[in-house]
């Protein structure tokens, strides 16, 4: 497989399950209809870490493949909810807050006396 043979058929890929099927990835139709853009942006993720992409096409289908394969067990095993791929799932979450002693104990100019 040459690279241009790669780029051309990811570019042809539309769908979670094209991609699941050319990476040869047995699946559940079931947890893809369920999560089908969660396990693509966890794919997408997997693959924004890798700091050298290899160069020959073999090599990257497979590279390719280990990490859809890793994102699609991601949500066999967890749900969406629990993953929190997306921005809007960690929008309620709680965050620590630290506020100075010293801000609860100066004066504020516009805060009426006691």
């Amino acid at each position: 497989m040459t690279d241009d043979d790669f780029a051309l058929a990811m570019s042809e890929l539309t769908s979670a399950e094209d991609f699941l099927e050319y990476f040869e990835i047995d699946f559940a139709p079931a947890v893809v209809q369920v999560n089908r853009l969660h396990i693509l942006q966890r794919f997408h993720d997997y693959l924004s870490q890798v700091e050298e992409m290899p160069t020959s096409g073999e090599a990257r289908w497979r590279l390719h493949a280990d990490l859809l394969q890793a994102a699609y067990q991601d949500f066999v095993v967890s749900d969406a909810a629990t993953e929190k791929v997306f921005r809007v799932f960690r929008m309620n979450e709680r965050r620590p807050v630290a506020v100075p002693l010293s801000d609860l104990t100066e004066p504020k100019p516009h805060a009426p006396p006691l």
